[in-house]
């Protein structure tokens, strides 16, 4: 049976979990296989809204399987509140809905606290980090000191590694906090260990070795569904360094954060938006920063689902597309917020850069370079019609399918899914990449 995974194709907020939980109809078990909870994936069905950080977005099918894999950093106390918060509002029922890796790392208090002060450490150049602790967990896990869920279930032990983390923890933090003229914040290793071992009770009846269990998966036919978080210009190797998050969001990231081989993959569908967002520092082509940039965010509530920070708002940028085609082997893309665009007359398609007098059809491999990028752009018609009420391609206006033809196009590989509103409902499904 054929496995699918989806992934950001811009920089994130690309409306993922609109597109995994609509295909999750199709899929027995869904993987979130990296980043942690500096990623919040909006659901709204029948006009309802939850945002999810860490649970993937196929929990609302009550009949399904969710796994948290070992490349995801998990923030306990994040993921007990959000298990509890589905519970008290009915969306999930079961134990057996949920798998959390016991192989997956687990974000302390000392990783939030770094995370925080070296932001603010950077001055003026900030990298934008959300402040979850997300890089500090990945640097200590790629250290080979981190501490993982398994841990959790292991008092004694759990106590002595963090008593061993701590001693190297205090003096980065007391250097920073100096640096900064402030006291160096407090960390009791018996207080954290108790707390982390409690909410380690908590999560016990959810923990497993996952590798084995979606093996079990593969062996049985079950369709797979795999979802990635944040995008392919914040992946740690391939976006736009150092503007980027701190694991690898691009589809081979699946395999690895999961515990399958990559033979387990079939199909890679890229989300992106009918226009583009970004959220941080690090350059943007084709950034609008005046009143369309405003509408465009106004319009299309362009804010962080997790940090609530406004997010930078421009044109569709198909250099990006095509690069992230490349990179994660598209099979497809899932356009969303096409209905955003509704009102704007014309439109503007990036499809090239110039670049000290040069044209270019691909990302720079210098970020300096891509920083000093001038976009150039396609005009197309606009369209005035609310897109909400199509369910088929053919039910969009004639400008509508235009442009969704053009990014095709430009992109390289057909426009599979397209998303008018954001209710589960409103999605015009052109190919099922689980029939591909």
């Amino acid at each position: 049976m054929p496995n699918v995974v989806v992934v950001g194709a811009q920089w994130g907020d690309e409306g993922k979990g609109k597109v995994v939980d609509l295909l999750t109809e199709h899929a027995q078990v869904v993987v979130r296989f990296q980043g942690g909870n500096n990623a919040g994936h909006t659901l709204v069905v029948d006009g309802q809204k939850t945002v999810l950080t860490l649970i993937p977005s196929g929990i609302l099918h009550g009949n399904k399987t969710c796994v948290i894999g070992n490349g995801v950093v998990l923030d306990p106390s994040v993921l007990v509140t959000e298990l509890a918060s589905l519970r008290a509002s009915g969306k999930i029922h079961a134990t057996t809905q949920l798998v959390l890796s016991e192989a997956a790392h687990v974000i302390f208090p000392w990783h939030k606290l770094l995370d925080a002060m070296r932001e603010k450490a950077r001055g003026q150049s900030p990298i934008g980090t959300t402040g979850r602790g997300i890089g500090p967990a990945y640097e200590d896990k790629v250290a080979r000191r981190g501490i993982r869920v398994r841990d959790l279930l292991r008092p004694e032990r759990l106590k002595q590694k963090i008593e061993e983390r701590l001693v190297s923890a205090r003096e980065e933090l007391a250097a920073l906090a100096a640096r900064a003229g402030t006291e160096a914040p407090v960390l009791d290793a018996v207080d954290i260990a108790r707390i982390a071992a409690a909410h380690g009770e908590t999560l016990r009846p959810y923990v497993k070795d996952a590798s084995l269990f979606l093996a079990g998966e593969v062996a049985r036919g079950s369709r797979i569904l795999f979802e990635g978080a944040q995008g392919t210009l914040l992946d740690v190797d391939h976006g736009t360094y150092p503007f980027v998050t701190s694991s690898n969001c691009v589809a081979g990231a699946a395999a690895v954060g999961s515990g399958l081989g990559p033979t387990a993959i079939d199909t890679v569908v890229g989300i992106s938006k009918a226009y583009t967002t970004r959220v941080g520092g690090g350059p943007f082509p084709t950034e609008l920063t005046g009143a369309l940039g405003d509408q465009l965010r106004k319009v299309g509530e362009e804010y962080g689902a997790v940090t609530g920070r406004p997010r930078r708002c421009g044109w569709l940028d198909t250099v990006v597309l095509r690069y992230a085609v490349r990179v994660n082997g598209l099979w497809g893309l899932a356009l969303t917020k096409l209905d955003i665009l509704s009102g704007l007359d014309p439109l503007l398609l990036c499809n090239g850069y110039q670049l000290d007098g040069q044209l270019l059809s691909e990302l720079p491999t210098d970020p300096d370079d891509f920083g000093r990028v001038t976009p150039l752009y396609e005009e197309l018609s606009g369209w005035k019609e609310r897109l909400g009420g199509a369910r088929t391609f053919e039910e969009l206006p004639a400008a509508a399918r235009y442009y969704v033809r053009r990014v095709e196009e430009a992109a390289g590989v057909p426009v599979v899914c397209i998303s008018v509103g954001a209710d589960r409902g409103e999605t015009i499904l052109l190919k099922n990449p689980f029939d591909a």
